[in-house]
């Protein structure tokens, strides 16, 4: 065979390969993209919320005894101070117990005399040697007994001094009176609530937050407290607690502030209004599905609104839900996030919009 008949099946490769690049590559397609319209939940006011203020260490007493209340001896806002006497129980049982007890005491102490004078007697026969060993062991143990039962009857009378004692409600530490819970008269149980005190010495504010606004809260935000009769009366203040359940009939979480000071008018229960202090960044929740997360990276996708396609943008992640995310940072309002199917996307990539799905 010649070298010319052989020359078509050398020119076979080239001409594939040049085939192939005169040829256009196929588009890729465009695939449909699930999206939700990105939103703040903060831009840079929260608004004006009415607050109190309260006592940061409150306590709630109540008596020891079960009776009757006889007697309420201070009113709501009372200050009282250690040990005085804020409530009275009937103490009728209790003195009736006290009195059988120091019977029964009383009477054991005379039975503890004549078993000492029995011991004594019997121990004088024994050592002249006319009494029995078995009579001076029974009196010794009679002794005993008869001691032990003395004692036993002493922790009876103390018990029931104490059971009387407890008929009076004494504050257990220098206080104001903010709550009765129960009026004269009033039959109680053990443990009841009578009555709550305040210490006043640390104030704090207490305003109740809008769920999702209390769970955007970033750290280190300043409220200005100020009195709602007189606002040049304010101070600033951080967050404490928040309530980690909102409230199941307002929706709201109860929230307490730090005062940095205390003005002598924020008196305990005066009402106060508050305001944010400070700037707050812009935080955005979105569905989970929409976070895509790699080395440790959280980043989500934007669909630009023109070109119809999607670039990555990093976030950061505040807090996660059972069905959202809290992120900051990478997102403007208004943005097309992508929700659904993250993991399959390329930076440029042209989706077509999915109008049914925008939230």
């Amino acid at each position: 065979m010649s070298l010319i008949s052989r020359h078509p099946l050398w020119l076979l490769p080239l001409a594939a390969i040049l085939l192939g690049c005169s040829e256009k590559e196929a588009p890729e397609p465009v695939r449909p993209a699930l999206y939700v319209v990105a939103h703040p939940l903060l831009i840079d006011n929260l608004g004006r919320f009415a607050g109190t203020i309260e006592a940061r260490y409150e306590s709630t007493l109540g008596f020891r005894v079960p009776g009757r209340i006889v007697r309420r001896n201070y009113d709501v806002g009372a200050v009282v101070k250690e040990g005085d006497i804020l409530a009275n129980l009937d103490p009728t049982d209790q003195q009736n117990q006290l009195r059988a007890a120091q019977g029964d005491l009383a009477k054991v102490q005379a039975q503890l005399i004549n078993a000492q004078a029995n011991a004594r007697r019997q121990q004088e026969l024994f050592d002249r040697g006319v009494g029995a060993q078995a009579q001076l062991d029974t009196a010794q143990a009679d002794l005993k007994t008869t001691a032990a039962s003395v004692q036993q009857a002493q922790a009876a009378v103390n018990q029931a001094k104490d059971e009387l004692s407890y008929c009076n409600l004494r504050a257990d530490h220098d206080s104001v009176i903010t709550q009765w819970q129960a009026e004269a008269g009033q039959v109680v149980s053990v443990g009841e609530s009578v009555v709550t005190l305040a210490r006043p010495e640390i104030k704090e504010a207490v305003i109740d937050l809008p769920g999702p606004l209390a769970e955007a809260l970033p750290k280190g935000i300043e409220f200005r407290v100020a009195g709602q009769l007189d606002p040049d009366v304010n101070t600033l203040a951080h967050v404490r607690e928040i309530a980690p359940q909102a409230d199941s009939a307002t929706r709201t979480r109860r929230t307490r502030l730090t005062l940095d000071q205390t003005p002598p008018a924020f008196r305990l229960g005066s009402s106060v209004s508050v305001t944010v202090s400070s700037p707050i960044a812009q935080h955005y929740s979105l569905p989970l599905t929409a976070v895509q997360e790699t080395d440790g990276h959280a980043r989500v996708w934007i669909i630009d609104k023109t070109t119809y396609t999607v670039t990555p943008q990093n976030v950061n992640i505040l807090r996660r839900g059972p069905k959202t995310v809290l992120l900051e940072g990478g997102l403007k309002d208004g943005d097309y996030v992508v929700s659904y199917g993250v993991h399959s996307l390329k930076p440029g990539q042209t989706v077509k919009l999915d109008k049914e799905s925008a939230q």
